[in-house]
């Protein structure tokens, strides 16, 4: 059975944060980024049992980018719930703070 993705308000900041930060580096990289991002939450719905990263918080990494999805699973409701969509380089208890 699939998962459905829940995707918390902030991570679409997160993915559009991304996605210009990709376009004023160079044309087009954006919808890239976007693209590898739609692809792994897709991942997501028939896959999601990850490496559990921080309490019962979940991390995919990102392909080709330097970002991971933070996520929680809720078995019973068979449903993924994206937390965030984080940038590597950043300090991870950031995103710690949206609980």
């Amino acid at each position: 059975m699939a998962f459905i993705i829940k995707i918390e308000p902030e991570v679409q900041l997160d993915i559009q944060e991304g996605i210009d930060w990709y376009n004023e580096k160079e044309a087009g990289l954006g919808r890239i980024f976007h693209t590898v991002v739609k692809a792994h939450l897709k991942k997501l719905t028939t896959s999601p049992f990850f490496q559990i990263r921080y309490d019962k918080t979940r991390c995919l990494p990102l392909k080709k980018f330097p970002y991971m999805i933070h996520f929680t699973i809720d078995e019973k409701n068979q449903k993924v719930i994206v937390h965030a969509v984080f940038n590597t380089a950043k300090d991870p208890k950031i995103w710690k703070d949206r609980k």
